[in-house]
């Protein structure tokens, strides 16, 4: 093996490295609060009729309880609002336990006798995110199971009529699906909650009937989106915690002018502020109090249900989930308000900023600003506090004069709905455009409770707080770095980050705060990096001064020419702000990885098969393959593989190529992953796109690394293996170790295609992966006999003098082990006064081809050649005690036949890992009597893998070398990958329907 190739390998696996590091641990610590629960959780299962329970015998539906409150439940007489929780991919029914002991918290403490009645569905953990044949099942199962919550409230006074749905994970996309069943009413769920679902498109899409059912979803909510405006959904992503499911692919697909839909990232959630990983997002108890504080919000008082008024709902998430403004819930925006006051409280401020602290005595504050001297200069008023009680933050704070009594202002109208919650502070903007009947804003600053805090308002110039700077490319490596300064004469500045809206961008944005003089009580700054297009804002806290580092990375990419991402600082006056842009090679790794590491098998298996295609090739030429280390590297040719892709590419946005590509019923190409928040993918980019032209490269080249270092972990993993299964088996010389006649060959094809029907096909792969294993385990027991045995007889030596004395070796006879017939036929043998360089290759003279004056010899089957001075080989072997003597050349072919067998078990090891799920979800059903996996998406597509994969067992490059068709086979490999590229990325499945096309004409070329 080549040092360069090692090293070009080392760096790639390197890069890998560092991009799966960035990936999984390149963002900021669990800053979530656990919930707790402070009586033992119970969890009580509702009966279901008899018909449901024998359908669904895996599934459950049960009542979550704690304490006094699973007391008085027992005989399920209940009179809450039902809200039903649905687990996700692999998850239990008892993650239900953070949300319904919050609310049980939440309902102590509230009057009335409000309170909710959690429900929750045990899936019997399915791994539904990788096998789709279970979540057609599901869905049904959660249509009987909200038909029986709802039948649990038939005595109640004011009984519900529709159940809330929360949804975690694929639980959010089954609660979707409701919506798709014929005999659905779609009045029976009017709220649903998804929590890290992936909307737009599976993680992982290992099977058709999981794509199906995506396809069936969308074709519902987007086709037929009139239908379901009065339904209200709210999906909340993890942020890049969540490794599992990026947050761009919990965005919902829906039109844009859908007011019922809403679509964020918990960082950008008030109060809350904080990236969860996948399972955290269920208990984080931020996320919990701001979800549980909706529901009682959403509760009407007079019947103790959810409200049927969309507009209310929608108002409600609003405030808890994206802006949390002071609100009055049944007030107008213009409504007047009185204010009272003597006229000490009241204080007109006639400077351009307000800092003021509340003594701690308690008193009344009222200050007021003119606007007439300011609308022509000035442009927006800003404001913030530090009053953040509990009581205060729900209170009006500023308001606009309509009639003023002196010095004073007896009527206004509040203008506190704007109000921005953000970690240290709430802030308000105000347009001054949009105050044309106003006079005067009033700022409140009473403390009639005694509670210190501070006020800092500013008149402010839009565009002269407003800063553009370019970021750094993609390609600059942290080399350039784009810089600003801000002598802060102002509480807030925007940063316009211009070029920076692709998700596959990642750069290190450094803010530097100096002040001139040390406050002991001066706010803390806050920066916020806005998106547009996508609520997936991200705040950060720092103190004065400070360092602090901010990680600029997108969850989606712009869909049109929107504003670029905005950077809002809220600044201390009079300090001195250093912004610094720095591109970021490891994140941006990790972003590629994070959006196309699912595309990452495609690129895997491609490798494997041009390396495959290099052995055959090998075979053909020399008689003998490569070795797999070898053969993975000499395959890197991505010039091959993505020129053509990238031609189909141009030729379809051509009608006509498009109509011939109709007419042949092709299925549409696969482009990279969506990463635009409506889920368009980037079929339409522009040509001078980087990211479509460089990522598939960059792909091709960290697929082949993992195909490369895989090769030699699992050569590593066989001599291991073999090494303890060696005195299991008596040691062997024959490079037929391991094979199987005909008539088992047959009777292993019968049993394996009713084993597959009757179960599951995945269990037919698997079984015949095991077997092929068993002899590669053979061959390298075999291999490792002969290399160790004593009486190994060199190979014969010859000297052939061509004028200059040098000694050649004789290469080209081929032999068979101890026991073996030798066959005289097909040995090639050239003479021509120059060194031979290896078994079976034809050799050229020093000036002409020259041929030998010998004559085919019947009787033998020997074909020799030679220059007419050589003697003529021995056919024999050299026997000791009537033993043959074994020579290197029967070392060597078992070597050959091991370095084919492990191709083709890297080759294998692919369609077993894809057909995994399916195999863990049929066996775990075994115990309800479950025979027969239904549906399979393994079957009937396995049958030609593992017919090829049981020929293939017998196979060595003896036979291979004479085949007629294997020039053809070696040479199909190529296009196969191809259209591997072409129509895979999107569709993993059908990376199982390739490899069977590449090996069912290797097993023929085993044949013939």
């Amino acid at each position: 093996m080549r040092v360069a190739t090692v090293a070009f390998y080392g760096c790639a696996l390197g890069l890998l490295t560092m991009g799966l590091r960035e990936m999984f641990s390149g963002f900021e610590e669990n800053r979530c609060t656990m919930t707790y629960m402070f009586e033992y959780p119970e969890y009580r299962r509702i009966a279901l009729p008899r018909r449901v329970a024998r359908q669904y015998p895996a599934y459950g539906l049960y009542l979550y309880g704690e304490g006094q409150y699973a007391q008085d439940t027992r005989g399920l007489k209940l009179t809450g609002a039902p809200v039903l929780f649905l687990p996700g991919n692999a998850g239990s029914y008892k993650q239900a336990r953070s949300l319904g002991s919050v609310a049980l918290r939440k309902a102590e403490a509230l009057e009335g006798g409000v309170h909710l009645n959690v429900f929750t569905i045990d899936f019997n953990e399915e791994l539904v995110a990788l096998y789709g044949g279970s979540l057609r099942r599901q869905t049904h199962f959660l249509h009987e199971s909200i038909k029986a919550i709802l039948r649990l409230y038939k005595d109640h006074e004011a009984p519900p009529h529709s159940v809330v749905l929360v949804g975690h994970s694929m639980g959010g996309v089954v609660a979707r699906a409701l919506f798709t069943l014929p005999r659905f009413s779609p009045r029976l769920v009017s709220l649903i909650i998804t929590q890290a679902s992936p909307h737009q498109a599976p993680v992982l899409s290992l099977d058709a009937h999981l794509l199906e059912f995506y396809s069936a979803v969308r074709q519902r909510w987007v086709g037929r989106a009139e239908d379901l405006r009065n339904v209200t959904v709210l999906s909340v992503g993890g942020g890049y915690r969540d490794y599992q499911v990026r947050s761009g692919l919990t965005a919902l697909p829906c039109p844009q002018d859908d007011p019922s839909k809403l679509s964020l990232v918990v960082t950008a959630v008030p109060r809350t502020w904080v990236s969860t990983d996948h399972l955290s997002i269920v208990w984080c108890k931020e996320l919990v109090l701001a979800t549980v504080r909706a529901f009682f919000d959403l509760i009407e008082s007079e019947t103790g249900q959810f409200s049927d008024d969309p507009e209310r709902r929608m108002a409600i998430l609003h405030h808890h989930f994206i802006r949390h403004p002071v609100r009055v819930l049944g007030e107008q925006l213009e409504t007047p308000v009185s204010l009272s006051g003597s006229p000490k409280t009241w204080s007109e401020v006639n400077t351009l900023r307000l800092a003021y602290s509340a003594p701690k005595e308690g008193q009344a504050k009222y200050f007021l600003f003119a606007l007439s001297s300011r609308r022509r200069a000035y442009s927006h008023f800003y404001c913030r506090s530090n009053n953040l009680s509990l009581q205060q933050e729900m209170t009006s704070w500023v308001y606009g004069c309509t009639q003023m009594n002196g010095s004073m202002c007896v009527q206004a109208v509040d203008l506190s709905f704007g109000t921005e919650l953000l970690p240290a502070y709430k802030v308000l903007t105000l347009s001054l455009r949009e105050l044309s009947s106003v006079s005067h804003l009033i700022v409140v600053a009473s403390n009639l409770n005694g509670r210190q805090f501070t006020v800092e308002c500013e008149w402010q110039r839009q565009e002269s707080q407003t800063v553009s700077l370019p970021v750094p490319h993609v390609l600059s490596f942290g080399m350039s770095v784009s810089d600003v300064t801000l002598n802060s004469t102002g509480l807030r500045h925007t940063i316009e980050l211009q070029h920076f809206h692709q998700v596959y961008q990642a750069f290190r944005i450094s803010v530097v705060s100096h002040c001139k003089v040390t406050k002991a009580d001066r706010l803390p700054n806050v920066y916020i990096m806005k998106v547009p297009w996508f609520r997936e804002d991200s705040v950060t806290t720092s103190s004065i001064p400070s360092v602090t580092e901010i990680s600029g990375m997108l969850h989606t990419s712009r869909p049109d020419n929107s504003t670029g991402v905005l950077l809002q600082l809220h600044t201390a006056p009079n300090c001195h702000y250093k912004v610094s842009v720095r591109t970021s090679f490891p994140r941006v790794l990790g972003q590629v990885l994070r959006f196309c590491g699912p595309v990452l098998p495609v690129y895997v298996a491609v490798a494997l098969l041009l390396a495959c295609g290099g052995q055959m090739s090998s075979v053909v030429r020399m008689g003998r393959p490569l070795q797999m280390s070898h053969a993975v590297a000499r395959s890197l040719q991505p010039h091959k593989v993505d020129l053509p892709v990238y031609l189909l590419h141009l030729l379809l946005r051509y009608s006509w190529f498009q109509d011939g590509w109709s007419t042949l019923h092709l299925p549409p190409l696969d482009a990279l992953p969506a990463t635009s928040p409506d889920g368009t993918t980037q079929e339409g980019l522009p040509l001078n796109e980087d990211w479509p032209r460089l990522l598939s490269p960059l792909l091709y080249v960290l697929g082949a690394a993992m195909a490369f270092w895989g090769s030699v972990l699992l050569r590593l993993f066989l001599r291991l293996l073999s090494l303890l299964l060696a005195p299991l088996h008596r040691p062997s010389v024959s490079r037929d170790c391991g094979t199987l006649c005909r008539r088992t060959q047959l009777l292993l094809i019968l049993c394996l295609s009713v084993l597959g029907w009757a179960s599951c096909g995945a269990l037919s792969i698997t079984a015949t992966f095991l077997l092929h294993l068993y002899r590669v385990l053979r061959l390298q027991m075999t291999e490792r006999s002969l290399s160790h045995m004593l009486n190994l007889a060199p190979e014969k030596q010859t000297d052939k003098n061509n004028g200059t004395g040098n000694k050649e070796k004789g290469t080209g006879e081929k032999e068979k082990g101890t026991g073996e017939k030798e066959k005289g036929t097909g040995e090639k043998e050239k003479g021509t006064g120059e060194k031979e360089k290896g078994t079976g290759e034809k050799e050229k003279g020093t000036g002409e081809k020259e041929k030998g004056t010998g004559e085919k010899e019947k009787g033998t089957g020997e074909k020799e050649k030679g220059t007419g001075n050589s003697d003529s080989l021995d056919s024999k072997p050299k026997e000791c005690n009537g033993a043959p003597l074994l020579s290197d050349s029967v070392l060597q072919d078992v070597r050959d036949d091991l370095q084919l067998h492990i191709s083709l078990s890297a080759l294998l090891t692919l369609p077993v890992m894809l057909c995994a799920p399916s195999l863990i979800h049929w066996t775990r059903n075994l115990r309800y009597s479950v025979a027969r996996l239904d549906p399979d998406p393994c079957w009937p597509h396995s049958v030609p893998l593992f017919i090829a994969s049981l020929l293939l067992i017998n196979c060595n490059t003896l036979t291979l070398s004479y085949s007629k068709t294997l020039p053809i086979t070696s040479r199909l490999l190529l296009p196969l990958s191809v259209a591997m590229v072409t129509f895979s990325p999107l569709h993993l499945y059908r990376v199982n329907y390739f490899v069977s096309a590449a090996l069912v004409p290797l097993a023929v070329s085993c044949l013939f």
